[in-house]
């Protein structure tokens, strides 16, 4: 398991690191500096300060799409070379480019993850050695074993289950998130489709192509 501490203000999360039950999880991950748009030393010393508190390992997390700030390839790799206790990252810039260079330059022992599942597939040929994934919450079976079939080397197989998941992709992230990953598992029965405001549910036709999908991949199953 891991814990998700995250955030703009690095004593509040320093509080969080020295207060929060740690104990039975693997890693912290943990968001970059988000709304504020610190610069890459600004993120870096972030980071080491974190790094050095935390009782556990620490998974940086790029998701500048949220945060508004992306985490560089060089500030990634000066963090994985100069800072013990940083394990790895989920990276998801949705830069393959970034990607690459990072893959390129890590140290042997830090953890690449994909945080983006429609470019899981890419980034695994790349040597991503997995993914944090949203829609595995909803096609656990098919999506677990795209990652499984990448992993193993064949792309060709990874490639067909990856096919049927194209859609979805776009369904669970066209909105918002988590919206499209509630009214997946609301359709399966496994919890009510409510959202806290400011998120609200899905549209009635994006709604309708959940539905469409969903009806059509359960036909072919």
């Amino acid at each position: 398991m891991v814990i998700g501490i995250g955030g703009n203000n690095t004593n509040e999360l320093l509080h969080h690191l020295d207060t929060f039950p740690l104990d039975h999880c693997a890693a912290i991950l943990s968001a970059g500096p988000y709304y504020n748009k610190p610069s890459q030393e600004g993120i870096y010393q972030h980071y080491k300060a974190l790094a050095e508190a935390s009782p556990k390992p620490l998974l940086l997390y790029n998701v500048p799409g949220r945060t508004g700030r992306n985490i560089t390839a060089e500030t990634t790799l000066r963090l994985a070379h100069e800072v013990e206790n940083i394990a790895g990252t989920k990276e998801a810039s949705g830069d393959m480019i970034q990607c690459m260079q990072i893959l390129r330059d890590k140290p042997s022992d830090f953890l690449v993850v994909s945080g983006d599942d429609a470019l899981a597939l890419p980034q695994l040929a790349c040597g991503m050695e997995g993914v944090i994934s949203v829609a595995a919450n909803c096609f656990p079976k098919q999506f677990s074993d795209m990652v499984r079939q990448c992993l193993a080397g064949d792309f060709d197989k990874a490639k067909k289950l990856n096919d049927d998941l194209i859609e979805a992709y776009d369904i669970l992230f066209v909105e918002n998130n988590p919206a499209g990953v509630k009214a997946f598992l609301a359709e399966d029965g496994m919890i009510e489709n409510n959202l806290r405001l400011p998120l609200v549910p899905l549209s009635n036709s994006v709604y309708k192509r959940l539905r469409t999908y969903r009806e059509r991949t359960l036909s072919k199953a």
